[in-house]
């Protein structure tokens, strides 16, 4: 038997005002986004903004459907939409915020497992790890410096 230690770091700013003026600009797409998104049925909002090797922001929020659960996260709309119109572009950075029309997101939303597994194929495939920066609607904002630092022992095509 072998015992090994996973550990993972992240930054945790007080705020939005904190952050790096190019990562609170990309947060601040994030927030656009997720004021556009359609959630009738969850009153759950998230907005997604990456930003492109090219400098491109390329925005995404989730979209929800009556037949639920067959809506689309925000990131996979973001990441999708960035691959199929910039299909060689590598991504910078990435940028999330949630918030809720029910009760006051004030802790910060990272992507769900879904989201995590997609992103983190991209990361895999372009062989250049990206940050990951994540809030809800206010208070404490998350950076970490690779999506893979949210999911450790990923799976990817290398086990196909």
């Amino acid at each position: 038997m072998r015992k090994i230690e996973i550990s993972t770091s992240a930054i945790i700013y007080k705020d939005i005002s904190e952050l790096l003026e190019e990562d609170n600009m990309l947060m601040n797409k994030a927030i656009e986004a997720r004021e556009k998104a359609y959630a009738p049925y969850s009153k759950f909002n998230v907005g997604a903004a990456l930003l492109l090797d090219n400098g491109e922001v390329i925005l995404g929020n989730n979209q929800e459907s009556a037949a639920y659960p067959s809506g689309m996260c925000a990131e996979r709309v973001a990441i999708w939409k960035a691959a199929s119109t910039y299909p060689n572009m590598k991504i910078k950075k990435l940028a999330i915020s949630a918030s809720s029309s029910i009760s006051k997101v004030d802790k910060p939303v990272g992507p769900c497992g879904a989201c995590r597994q997609t992103l983190s194929e991209y990361e895999i495939n372009q062989k250049e790890s990206f940050p990951l920066i994540f809030m809800g609607e206010e208070g404490e904002v998350v950076k970490t410096e690779s999506l893979l630092s949210l999911l450790p022992f990923s799976f990817d095509s290398s086990y196909l």
